[in-house]
């Protein structure tokens, strides 16, 4: 289990943090999202082999147009 964006969500220890954007609905060239874990920014280049511990928080922003 992790926090994804504040909420409970079940992933497999060791799943990645593209398995989180997943579960969001979202794909890894996804243009205008940045993900940080543990407080920490995980550059996109690492997102497919970044591994999510038991308990991560993981937090996905996404960049939005308008005014």
């Amino acid at each position: 289990m992790i926090l994804l964006n504040g909420e409970r969500c079940e992933l497999a220890g060791g799943e990645t943090v593209l398995a989180a954007l997943a579960r969001l609905g979202l794909e890894g060239d996804a243009r205008g999202v940045a993900v940080a874990v543990d407080g920490e920014v995980v550059p996109r280049a690492r997102w497919a082999s970044h591994p999510l511990a038991e308990g991560a928080r993981v937090e996905v922003l996404t960049a939005m147009q308008g005014g």
